[in-house]
C-alpha cells in the first residue's frame, strides 16, 4: 500500500519504518523544525534507513521517501497523522485540500480530531480513523535507531462515517497492524489512555520530577494506592460521559487490558501494573513543562470537562487537575484547550448522529 506519515517524531519514524519492514511504500512528511530534525536529517542521508530494536530483535525499514512537503499526501491510500495532538489543527489546515474521495485519514491518537476535520471543509468520501493510542510505544534513540518499549496486541479505532466501517476496515486491516473497530470515533477519543494516565501520573509527580532533575520514571513509581485512587475517580467521571452518550461504560484499566493483553482471565488492574514495571520503560517525565501536563491537560481533560458542563455531569476531579496544572505552570491551559466550541459543536453533533448516540 502507499502510506503517507505526517510526523517525523518518536511515532511516526517508529509507525513509517515498521510498514516499510512489512513492504508497503512510505513517504515519512516532516510537518515542523521542533523536534528531530537531526534524525530526519540522517533518513534523508541514508536511504530512509531505520532500525528499530524490539526487545533486543532488530528490524530495518527504508522508507521510500522523505519530504517536507504537505502535498504528497495526494494519491496515497492512507494518510496517517503523527503530530502532537495540540498540532492536529494546524497541521489539518495545511493537508486536508489535498485529500481527495477514497483516501484514509488515520488518526493515531485523535482526542475527537475528526471533528476539526469536518469542520476545515473535509471533501466527502474521505474516511477519517482516529485510534485509540500509538501503536507502537518508544523513542527515538539515537539517528536512524528507535528503541521500543511495547507494542500493542489490539488497537482500537473508531470509523467516521460508520457506513464506510466494513470498507476502511478492509484497506486498514492490509497494514498488518491488529486493528479492532468501535462504534464511533468518540470512543476511541475518550479512550485515549493519557488523558487519564499521563496527567494524573506527572502532575502528581511534579516534586519528584524537579528534585531528580527528570531522572525518574514515572510509570515505575508515581500509581501508589492513594494516586491510583485518584486516577480511578477520574476515569469514573469520564465514564460518567460515555454512558451519557450512549455509549460503553469501559473502566481505563480494561481498556488498557484490550489493549495490551491476549489473556481475557488476566486481572486487568494486574495487566496495568505488569506495563508499567516494565524495565524497558522509559524515564519521564524529564520536566514538568512536558507534553504530559502540556498536551493532555488542554487536549484531553479540557475536551472531557467541556463535554461534561455539556451533558450537565459533574467532573470535579477533572477540573481540578486543570487548576493545578494550570497554576504549577503559570499558563490557563483551557484558553487554548481543546473544547466543543473549538471543535465545533455542529461538527460533533455530526459525528455523535453518525454513530446513533446523537439524542442529547
Amino acid at each position: 500500500m502507499k502510506i503517507a506519515v505526517l510526523g517525523a517524531g518518536n511515532s511516526g519514524c517508529a509507525l513509517a519504518a515498521d510498514y516499510a519492514a512489512r513492504g508497503h511504500e512510505v513517504t515519512l512528511i516532516k510537518t515542523s523544525h521542533s523536534l528531530h530534525d537531526d534524525n530526519f536529517r540522517h533518513l534523508t542521508e541514508n536511504g530512509g534507513k531505520m532500525m528499530i530494536d524490539e526487545f533486543g530483535r532488530e528490524s530495518v525499514g527504508r522508507i521510500h521517501r522523505m519530504s517536507r512537503d504537505i502535498s504528497e499526501v495526494r494519491e496515497q491510500e492512507i494518510v496517517l497523522l503523527c503530530t502532537q495532538t495540540g498540532f492536529h489543527e494546524d497541521v489539518l489546515k495545511r493537508v486536508i485540500p489535498f485529500l481527495e474521495e477514497g483516501q484514509i485519514l488515520l488518526i493515531n491518537p485523535g482526542y475527537l480530531s475528526t471533528a476539526y476535520a469536518l469542520g476545515l471543509g473535509l471533501k466527502e468520501g474521505v474516511v477519517v480513523a482516529e485510534a485509540e493510542s500509538n501503536f507502537i510505544d518508544g523513542r527515538i534513540a539515537s539517528p536512524g535507531h528507535f528503541k521500543a518499549g511495547f507494542r500493542n496486541v489490539r488497537n482500537p479505532i473508531g470509523i467516521y462515517p460508520a457506513g464506510k466501517r466494513d470498507w476502511a476496515a478492509g484497506k486498514l486491516d492490509q497494514l498488518g497492524t491488529p486493528f479492532v473497530y468501535l462504534r464511533s470515533v468518540v470512543e476511541a477519543a475518550l479512550h485515549n489512555p493519557n488523558m487519564i494516565v499521563h496527567t494524573v501520573g506527572a502532575i502528581m509527580s511534579i516534586p519528584r520530577i524537579e528534585a531528580t532533575n527528570g531522572e525518574y520514571c514515572m510509570y515505575h513509581e508515581v500509581f501508589t494506592p492513594s494516586v491510583w485512587t485518584l486516577l480511578e475517580a477520574l476515569d469514573s467521571e469520564k465514564m460518567n460521559i460515555l454512558e451519557a452518550l450512549g455509549l460503553e461504560r469501559l473502566a481505563y484499566v480494561e481498556a488498557c487490558k484490550f489493549r495490551n493483553s491476549l489473556n481475557e482471565r488476566e486481572d486487568a488492574k494486574k495487566v496495568f501494573f505488569d506495563y508499567a514495571s516494565m524495565p524497558e520503560r522509559a524515564k519521564g517525565p524529564q520536566s514538568v513543562d512536558s507534553r504530559y501536563i502540556t498536551e493532555d491537560v488542554p487536549q484531553g481533560l479540557v475536551l472531557m470537562e467541556s463535554l461534561g458542563k455539556v451533558l450537565n455531569i459533574p467532573v470535579p476531579v477533572c477540573t481540578s487537575l486543570i487548576e493545578l496544572a494550570s497554576a504549577a505552570l503559570g499558563r490557563d491551559f483551557r484558553k487554548d484547550g481543546r473544547t466543543l466550541g473549538r471543535l465545533g459543536e455542529e461538527n460533533v453533533r455530526r459525528i455523535l448522529e453518525d454513530a446513533g448516540s446523537g439524542e442529547r
